[in-house]
């Protein structure tokens, strides 16, 4: 397995902190809704919608799906 730059795990956990600062609420619903309890299982819908400045909203969904919760926690072994 190939090891991370300290320097790139640095400047993402930096990012990663002014993200936080910057967006409490959306840490907040990611730490109670994807994170905490029993997680997302598979299956679940997710939908997000995007509105530009001076733009219409545009709007997507995802279904889970197992490969993306196998992702998730690949990502979850990242940060420790």
């Amino acid at each position: 397995m190939n090891m991370m730059n300290p320097a790139i795990l640095m400047k993402l956990m930096n990012a990663k902190n002014t993200f936080s600062k910057n967006h409490p609420k959306f840490e907040a619903f990611i730490n109670n809704v994807i994170l905490g309890g029993n997680g997302i299982p598979e299956g679940t819908i997710i939908e997000i919608t995007v509105t530009k400045p001076g733009e219409e909203p545009i709007t997507t969904n995802i279904k889970v799906q197992q490969s993306d919760l196998d992702m998730v926690e690949s990502l979850k072994e990242l940060g420790r």
